[in-house]
């Protein structure tokens, strides 16, 4: 069975609306609005607020009924199932309308190079859109090859925008003096209704900045609890842009009459570097160097999100047939939807070089006279265009979901149905009218020469139903009995061990293990194995499901073979996931598992760092040359800490059914490690269970206790770290180079590491157990 799994808090996913919002609109935008309307800019931003809080509602009750990848254009395909043309028109827009925001993103970063970065001797030579082009390709290039943004790393980028904000904003209020800020800003409203004209056209290009909400819809599929979460992330991220933008137009009318010799109506007039230039008035050529800064990093940011979405929809088209299969596809070596990225880039490359390159104001073309002129507004035109569109026909859905799907669970209810909606839409329409024309006009001609191409193509053959089972599913492979039963057992009263494998072809051996391991503790146990598909962040992650499903009945197959060798109901798990390791202590949490047993990832030590850390129960780590047969001979060392005291049950239970276990005590003779008093480890078997102590003297204790657990077919039974915050191993030192070396000989280890050792306290209990253990023995 394979299911995805969630591992976006509402950190993440606020931060995620947030630091989309926060890119290029405000930077290249408020210096414009302001020109034009002066203070009441901050009502074309609220009208651009309210306008994309509709349809925000409309996206949260949607998420939460298809908690999953896709945005509207999933919602739209769920919603009109037999209409594939409007389906595919929704797509395509949506497309558009991500790789026409990322190339304004990027555009507009270009002339803050142009204007602040690049030498004169440069700039006066290169064609303008040449760094927007170079970093279209740069960041399609590494979504490609599978660089990862992760959540944390989403969260610091934006506190990095706010903070940047922040500093611009208190520049000017320092600057102007908050009385006087205050009276400029109260001072500088106009007519609303002589005004209105003007308002309204800038709430239209405004709008792109608010269409970050739609980042946190389009990834409910990785958030967690989205039916709650996606609602709340909405909301707060789009009063915060604005209560945070309208700050931004407090400082922008606050600005000097005059800049570095300009007067200020020339500064603000030029649009989309005014605030670069802005910020030298109010705090100096430190203050500008970063807000310049702080804007080009905001706009990459933003531009890596537009096209991780813009990718996305494709990679999702190509699934569902709207576009060619290959927009699926997933890269063996890159383990990302490399033919989607790479579409996304070419076409944000495209509209940089016709908008800007070509056509701009300072391009090839723009300044030959009977060559209309395009540049950023109309390619804000253009996106905007393509965003508003699909963003009316979601509203139209909902309305049209609510009377044919009634039965529906909508986690979250969007108010006033049907006349919210129907508000939204003709909201959209009104802000499509006043966009820049000429950018509407080259949206609508591409709009339909791609819905044209779709009519002449017909679309890709319909792709095998997907199979996405939900979290409580299970699937039997082996029963107690007869083995006919395929109903899912009961295991609330029974042990449990939780077996996750990465490696299949290690799947049966850890499977024997983990049942008789089980049966020292319950004699009917239940082994789950776990099969977790890593999805890198760059990719949908419904495009590895059929990777997960072939998996999974190689997976069946081989489970079933041992079914009657073994005393343990065996049950399958598939699941796919951004985060291994969360997947696994998730699964262990829902099911109550008793103990976890699984291999050391060679390749990802932090996946078993954080299990060993942070899981609800014991975990067993098995590694070493061989895998572990039938236990019948153990070899463990005196030891001492938590995690040898842990393993001792294990141990003494091994000796209840006749296994034999060595002690081994060593001296070492050189400087790495203390010998440990034997005593306290004896004391837990009891006198009719076959135990044997070995004094020896080795050269570390690591080696030893490897040459003797060699010499006697046995499998090493150690204890996990004592000393990981001392020195940085996965597993400690002394345990780090046991693995190593058994290895080396073929000798099969188990590493246990105990639960009640996890957690912070446990991190320092380990660390101050190595001084303790030292002072105890010398004073």
């Amino acid at each position: 069975m394979v299911e995805r799994t969630r591992t976006l808090g509402f950190r993440v996913a606020f931060a995620l609306g947030l630091g989309t919002m926060i890119a290029a609109g405000i930077f290249s935008l408020s210096g414009t609005a302001v020109y034009r309307i002066g203070s009441s800019a901050v009502i074309s931003f609220v009208i651009a607020a309210l306008v994309a809080s509709i349809t925000a509602a409309a996206y949260s009750e949607f998420a939460s009924i298809y908690s999953e990848n896709g945005g509207g254009y999933l919602f739209t395909s769920r919603t009109f199932e037999e209409r594939d043309l409007l389906t595919y028109a929704i797509g395509a827009s949506l497309f558009l309308g991500y790789t026409g925001t990322t190339a304004f993103y990027l555009a507009t970063m270009d002339e803050w190079f142009f204007l602040f970065i690049l030498p004169e001797s440069v700039g006066s030579v290169l064609p303008h859109g040449t760094v927007g082009i170079a970093a279209a390709l740069l960041l399609g290039t590494l979504n490609a090859r599978g660089t990862e943004e992760s959540g944390t790393f989403q969260v610091i980028v934006t506190a990095a925008k706010v903070a940047v904000l922040f500093v611009f904003i208190g520049g000017a209020i320092n600057f102007a003096g908050p009385g006087q800020a205050t009276a400029t800003f109260t001072g500088g409203f106009g007519s609303v209704i002589g005004q209105s004209t003007d308002i309204l056209s800038v709430a239209a290009l405004a709008f792109i900045t608010f269409f970050g909400f739609s980042a946190i819809a389009a990834s409910a599929g990785e958030i967690i609890d989205p039916k709650n979460t996606v609602p709340k992330a909405i909301a707060a991220s789009i009063v915060t842009v604005t209560v945070l933008y309208t700050f931004v137009i407090i400082a922008m009318v606050n600005t000097p009459e005059t800049i570095a010799g300009q007067p200020r109506g020339e500064v603000l007039q030029a649009g989309e570097t005014a605030m670069g230039k802005v910020a030298a008035a109010f705090l100096g050529p430190f203050g500008q160097l970063l807000i310049v800064a702080g804007a080009v990093f905001s706009m990459v940011s933003a531009s890596n999100a537009s096209i991780l979405a813009a990718s996305g929809i494709g990679s999702l088209m190509g699934r569902q047939g709207d576009a060619p299969r290959k927009f699926s596809r997933i890269h063996p070596d890159y383990g990302t939807p490399f033919f989607s990225v790479s579409a996304a880039t070419a076409v944000i490359a495209g509209l940089i070089f016709v908008f800007i390159t070509l056509f701009g104001h300072h391009g090839v073309l723009g300044s030959i006279g009977t060559v209309p002129t395009l540049g950023l507004n109309p390619l804000t035109g253009f996106a905007t265009f393509n965003l508003l569109v699909p963003l009316s026909v979601v509203n139209i859905a909902l309305i049209y979901s609510r009377r044919t799907k009634p039965g529906l669970t909508r986690g979250f209810e969007m108010p006033l149905v049907p006349y919210l909606p129907i508000l939204g839409v003709i909201a959209n329409v009104a802000l499509v009218y006043k966009l820049p024309t000429l950018g509407v006009i080259i949206g609508v001609l591409l709009t339909v020469l791609v819905i044209a191409a779709y009519v002449f193509w017909g679309g890709a053959p319909e792709a095998d139903e997907l199979v996405e089972e939900a979290a409580s599913e299970r699937q039997v492979v082996g029963s107690i009995g007869d083995g006919g039963d395929h109903a899912l057992p009961s295991v609330d009263d029974r042990f449990t061990v939780l077996v996750p494998v990465n490696r299949l072809e290690r799947a049966v051996d850890h499977a024997r293990l983990a049942s008789r391991i089980g049966e020292l503790y319950d004699g009917a146990p239940v082994v789950k194995v776990l099969n977790t598909v890593d999805v890198p962040d760059q990719a949908d992650s419904t495009a590895f499901l059929d990777t997960a499903e072939e998996r999974m009945r190689k997976l069946e197959s081989e489970l079933a073979e041992i079914e009657d060798e073994v005393s343990a109901d065996l049950l399958a798990e598939g699941h796919v996931s951004r985060d291994v390791a969360f997947d696994i202590l998730q699964t262990a949490r829902d099911d109550e598992v008793d103990r976890i047993l699984m291999g050391i990832p060679e390749e990802h030590p932090h996946i078993t760092e954080q299990v060993e850390y942070e899981a609800p129960c014991d975990t067993l780590f098995v590694g070493g040359g061989e895998q572990p047969d039938d236990l019948s001979r153990v070899t463990i060392g005196a030891g001492g800490g938590p995690h040898h005291n842990a393993l001792l049950d294990l141990a003494e239970r091994l000796g209840d059914v006749g296994s034999r276990i060595d002690v081994v005590s060593v001296e070492p003779e050189g400087k790495s490690g203390i010998a440990e008093d034997v005593e306290p480890t004896l004391a837990v078997f009891d006198e009719d269970e076959d135990v044997h102590v070995h004094n020896l003297t080795g050269e570390n204790i690591a080696a030893t206790l490897v040459e003797q657990a060699a010499e006697y077919d046995a499998t090493l039974i150690v204890g996990a770290t004592r000393t990981r915050l001392l020195r940085q191993w996965v597993f400690g030192s002394t345990t780090d180079r046991a693995v190593s070396l058994a290895e080396e000989r073929g000798v099969p280890v188990i590493v246990y590491a105990t639960a009640a050792a996890g957690g912070y306290r446990g991190r320092l209990s380990e660390a101050l157990f190595a001084p303790y253990r030292y002072l105890r023995k010398h004073l």
